[in-house]
């Protein structure tokens, strides 16, 4: 079965449009890779771009993007509201499909060393990657900014795992490294943005401090107000959703809610989300409400009625899930399927494949008998 592994590299420039087609195509032009979403902020100056690919062209559509930024964005000029500490700020590699995370690891790893080679700049590596406790977490590396790191990659402390242990300017450093998916979710809520943000505190794994830590571990979140929806949201990065899943957090949000007597009026993902974390919040609403619920796709669907994905926006699981944007961005043949999405396609409604190609599969099976 084919690895798939996701890369989300963020640069820090959000303005200029030329750069950011550039760093674009740069990915879509690699071998192997699929350009899944590029997301630009003006006022963060920093662009999320995410893409997928087989181990070996993920390397490569990571490097082909670093090369383009080492030539089009100048660090000593960027100023935004996001925290960054380099032109590419940071790189993680993600399992989406057949992959384990120790072959993401080694992804990181090689790219790292590939891109410090070839473009002479500092690498740190972080989450699953990280070579020491200390430098586990994105903000442990990022402190300071890349205002800070011209004396901070001096010392010993920190060191970067590959390249020059000295301030470049133009470039400042890049953080790579193996992680779980990350997930965006919001909770709608008929509340203040205040009462939205004491749910938050009393759920996110940071709560109100070291003292006084929240409820739910890999989470973290805060309250606000959207305009555009009308109503509050506790919006939160479900870090590792083995860890917290998505119903969970969804479940005590609305635990929450009822002790301040504050309805719940659904959810939103945003972005795109894995389709194993759909399907654990599936198992949970059947074993819960003891359903019969057999097929994927009503799984999925009881999913977005139980969450209330559609809520402030629609829900398409063909553009939200990415196992599902693969596959239709592959557009695979019939013989490429298995046994049991090839038995899946012909119960479907689709005039294709028919009784010549069930036919056919069978004389395929009973010859492979001998």
């Amino acid at each position: 079965m084919e690895k798939i592994i996701e890369c989300v590299p963020n640069f820090s420039e959000g303005k200029n449009k030329t750069t950011i087609k550039a760093i674009a195509d740069a990915i879509e032009q690699t071998s192997g890779c699929r350009l899944l979403d590029v997301d630009p902020g003006k006022s963060t100056n920093r662009t999320v771009y995410t893409f997928v690919g087989s181990p070996e062209a993920v390397v490569e559509g990571a490097l082909n993007s670093a090369r383009v930024a080492k030539e089009n964005i100048d660090m000593t000029t960027q100023k935004g509201a996001h925290h960054r500490m380099g032109a590419m700020d940071v790189c993680p590699f993600i399992p989406v499909s057949n992959v384990t995370m120790e072959e993401c690891v080694e992804i990181s790893k090689e790219f790292g060393r590939r891109a410090a080679d070839e473009l002479n700049i500092p690498i740190y590596l972080y989450e699953e990657s990280a070579s020491l406790d200390y430098r586990k977490k994105l903000p442990q590396i990022r402190e300071g900014q890349y205002e800070g790191l011209k004396k901070r990659i001096c010392t010993k402390e920190w060191k970067p795992d590959f390249g020059p242990a000295r301030f470049i300017p133009e470039w400042g450093a890049t953080v790579t490294g193996a992680r779980s998916f990350l997930i965006a979710y919001n909770v709608n809520l008929l509340s203040t943005p205040n009462q939205a943000h004491r749910i938050a505190l009393n759920l996110r794994e940071a709560g109100r401090g070291e003292d006084d830590p929240g409820k739910l571990k890999d989470v973290k979140g805060m309250g606000w107000y959207v305009d555009d929806y009308n109503l509050a949201q506790v919006t939160v990065n479900l870090n590792n959703y083995n860890i917290t899943p998505l119903h969970v957090l969804f479940e005590e949000v609305k635990k929450e809610a009822e002790k301040l007597n504050i309805a719940v009026t659904g959810s939103e993902i945003v972005g795109i989300i894995p389709l194993d974390a759909i399907l654990m919040a599936a198992e949970y609403y059947i074993k819960k409400e003891n359903l019969f619920v057999l097929e994927e796709d009503q799984k999925i669907r009881l999913v977005i009625e139980r969450l209330g994905l559609n809520s402030v926006a629609q829900f398409n699981p063909k553009e939200k899930i990415i196992e599902y944007i693969i596959a239709k961005e592959r557009n695979e043949p019939l013989a490429s399927l298995s046994v049991r999405q090839f038995i899946e396609e012909i119960t479907s409604r689709s005039s294709a494949p028919g009784g010549g190609s069930a036919s056919a599969a069978v004389a395929a099976m009973g010859a492979g008998l001998g």
